[in-house]
């Protein structure tokens, strides 16, 4: 929110650093938060009674692991196409130097759904759209909005194969996206 109180698409940095904490190295550690425990943890306590936010995303990818030291990338998106809404909570934090706040978020996750349990243990939280002026809201302390924080939908949701490409920063293209099969990484060896 705004100084009017009004809702606003805003840039963070990805990484919540606590208004506590004495360096923004703990942001390296806060990409996620589990939803079962950011009522409890330290880190998050305080950002989950004030502090919600909604991440925008068309899709995330995630590592499934093979035999070995192997994995498959894959992206996973709404079966429809349309974009997706993350839980997130967010912090403000005062960098000493240069003396400037700094806005920070973190994404929620929670267990897999049907579609995500083969290919990982966690998920980030999708808030479904009729949730989210209640995740958005003002948080009562005798019903906060813990139950927005399942898996989403199975069946709304769609899964494939993508290079191990995405697996480097330096990569930014739409190609990315493209389903792979058998897929082949940036060496030109095959995997899948």
């Amino acid at each position: 929110m705004n100084a009017e109180n009004e809702r606003e698409l805003t840039m963070m940095r990805w990484g919540l650093i606590p208004f506590w904490a004495k360096d923004s190295k703990i942001g390296f550690s806060t990409i996620n938060a589990r939803a079962e425990t950011i009522t409890s943890a330290n880190t998050f306590r305080n950002a989950f009674k004030k502090r919600h936010c909604l991440v925008p995303a068309d899709l995330f990818y995630e590592w499934q692991k093979l035999q070995g030291k192997d994995k498959q990338a894959f992206a996973i998106g709404r079966l429809d196409k349309e974009p997706m809404a993350f839980a997130g909570l967010w912090e403000r934090w005062r960098d000493p130097v240069p003396d400037l706040p700094l806005e920070t978020f973190t994404i929620i996750t929670t267990d897999p759904n049907e579609l995500m349990q083969p290919i990982h243990t966690r998920m980030p939280v999708i808030v479904p759209r009729a949730d989210w002026s209640r995740w958005l809201g003002p948080v009562d302390p005798q019903q906060p909005p813990v139950d927005v924080l399942r898996p989403h939908v199975a069946e709304e949701m769609t899964a494939w194969k993508v290079s191990k490409n995405v697996g480097n920063v330096r990569n930014n293209s739409p190609e990315l996206l493209e389903p792979c099969e058998p897929c082949a990484d940036e060496t030109g060896s095959l995997f899948g």
